[in-house]
């Protein structure tokens, strides 16, 4: 092993131990090992241990280790204590400005495992909650993971759209024209990119050398002539499959050919005999077939978005108040409010006991007469308990308007377990909404298991309404379970999951992804006008 990588292993461990709260003067004197190390230039290599014992800075049982790790590659001291550590709460050790102490607190008081979970927190404004941490740690720890994660090579659309359309702009002014435009994962806004595709038509070199926001994003710059970039837009932005499907491979072999010369894409479709494509739809899972009887529907436009539901306060883990939620939705121009702040079982984030309930609902009726004709609808966001019942006795649960029932805790059982525990909840008659049915994180935690179908199943036997959760590291209904949910009459909500005023702009992520699933706006639940939405929850009581 070089110093340098001995060096690295020494760091963790001494991370590790003071993570599991071991003899502080040993931690100390590995610590110091590693360091003096990593800043050295010194030849380990062949070394026997009485040599390493000479090394300023290595005692006897510091070399023994590093004569361990030279000889077998590997430390048992370490490989037990890794053995013992999420491999997520291990991750964490990477983030600057909080050590294996806090990482430890955050780790057993807040069950966080992982960096996704650990950023989400911030977001929910958890960490505020532990003794050490503070509103300017916790940013600072937010900022932290951000820059960490951009520079694993995967981002969350959300994070790098700034760029690409700064990106956009820069070559279109450098370049002076309008014939620039995102294409590929951008274009149809997956969530989850590894690379921004920019097409410009120009002949010639292209440089974005001057461009300074570029960060670690991989970038490929695409050229054509402005006779075929409509046809090298068409396709760059669809996938192999749609591409495929389409009869482009058939049609378009040769780009530089004149029967590729198009004003606009919506005549290469034309000429496929397919209905017009969104770009968001270009993946290849079934939406040439819809194109060719011409059943596509008009897709859900965030403007047709009349409430938001599933929001905070500062009643829960909220970082402004009640009043403060509704008076911003109202200003945004929505006709509703749905506050959902967390039930009594959610400990963490400061859930409600039934006399906060009350409290919370006496103030909504007076904010109610206030704001008039907006409305804030008394809503919560019921825990899902492990065997499937909600937080709540009956008689709280019967004072909401509408429960959004989601799963926060015990997230490692089986899809069986898990789906059951699910339909439990969806079965129960004051059930509204599913919120987040995975709870899923996006680059950090997959989703629990389930079995979508039963579960969509049940909603659609059940009326429930299933939350497609806006926050972009959620999107969570997964886009590509949506087309089932429409196919069994399940409507969908478009939720923020807003902790802050300013998250109710994660809207525009939950609609982009459910464009991507095909949703219109007949089909989505917080398009429904206030009368309506008022007219379904008395419905529903």
């Amino acid at each position: 092993m070089t110093t340098e990588e001995i060096a690295r292993a020494l760091k963790l461990t001494a991370q590790l131990m003071e993570l599991h709260e071991v003899n502080p003067f040993k931690i100390k004197s590995i610590a110091n090992a590693a360091y003096k190390l990593d800043k050295t230039d010194v030849e380990l290599q062949g070394k026997s241990i009485e040599e390493l014992e000479k090394i300023d800075g290595i005692g006897k049982g510091i070399a023994a280790k590093i004569n361990e790790l030279q000889l077998t590659g590997n430390l048992k001291e370490l490989t037990e204590m890794v053995e013992k550590t999420p491999v997520g709460v291990i991750e964490m050790l990477k983030i600057k400005g909080i050590g294996p102490k806090k990482v430890g607190q955050l780790w057993r008081e807040l069950e966080i495992e992982g960096i996704g979970e650990l950023l989400y927190a911030c977001n929910e404004n958890r960490l505020i909650t532990l003794n050490g941490f503070g509103i300017k740690t916790q940013e600072q720890v937010k900022k932290q993971i951000e820059f960490f994660q951009l520079n694993i090579g995967k981002f969350h659309f959300a994070s790098v759209e700034k760029i690409a359309l700064d990106l956009v702009a820069f070559l279109k002014d450098k370049y002076q024209t309008e014939f620039v435009s995102l294409t590929g994962q951008m274009r149809r806004k997956v969530e989850v990119i590894d690379l921004i595709e920019v097409l410009i038509a120009i002949s010639g070199e292209v440089s974005i050398d001057e461009f300074e926001n570029v960060q670690n994003v991989k970038i490929n710059i695409i050229t054509c002539t402005e006779k075929f970039y409509y046809s090298k837009l068409f396709e760059t932005t669809a996938t192999d499959a749609h591409l495929s499907l389409a009869g482009f491979k058939s049609s378009f072999e040769d780009i530089n050919d004149s029967a590729n010369v198009y004003e606009a894409e919506s005549r290469i479709y034309d000429a496929l005999g397919l209905q017009y494509i969104e770009p968001e739809l270009r993946e290849g899972l079934g939406e040439i077939a819809i194109a060719k009887e011409k059943k596509l529907p008009v897709l859900i436009d965030l403007s047709d978005l009349k409430g938001i539901l599933h929001n905070h306060s500062t009643y829960s883990d909220g970082m402004n108040s009640l009043k403060e939620m509704a008076e911003y939705c109202k200003e945004l121009g929505f006709e509703y409010l749905g506050i959902c702040d967390h039930s009594q079982s959610a400990f963490y984030a400061q859930g409600l006991k039934p006399d906060r309930v009350f409290e919370q609902h006496a103030e909504i009726d007076l904010l109610n007469k206030k704001l008039a004709p907006f409305k804030i609808f008394k809503g919560i966001e019921s825990d899902i308990l492990n065997d499937g019942s909600l937080d709540y006795s009956e008689e709280v649960l019967k004072s909401f308007d509408f429960i959004v029932a989601s799963v926060h805790s015990n997230l490692k059982m089986n899809e069986e377990k898990a789906t059951a525990r699910l339909l439990k909840a969806i079965e129960n008659p004051y059930t509204t909404i599913l919120g987040h049915p995975t709870g899923r994180l996006l680059l950090s935690r997959p989703g629990y298991p389930i079995d979508h179908k039963k579960v969509i199943d049940a909603c659609a036997a059940n009326g429930v309404v299933i939350e497609l959760n806006a926050h972009p590291y959620r999107l969570d209904i997964d886009w590509r379970w949506i087309p089932y949910c429409l196919e069994k009459g399940v409507k969908i909500s478009i939720n923020p999951d807003a902790h802050e005023k300013s998250g109710y702009h994660d809207m525009y992520y939950g609609t982009c992804v459910a464009r991507k699933g095909m949703l219109w706006k007949e089909m989505c639940f917080n398009s429904l006008s206030l009368a309506a939405i008022e007219s379904y929850f008395n419905s529903r009581k």
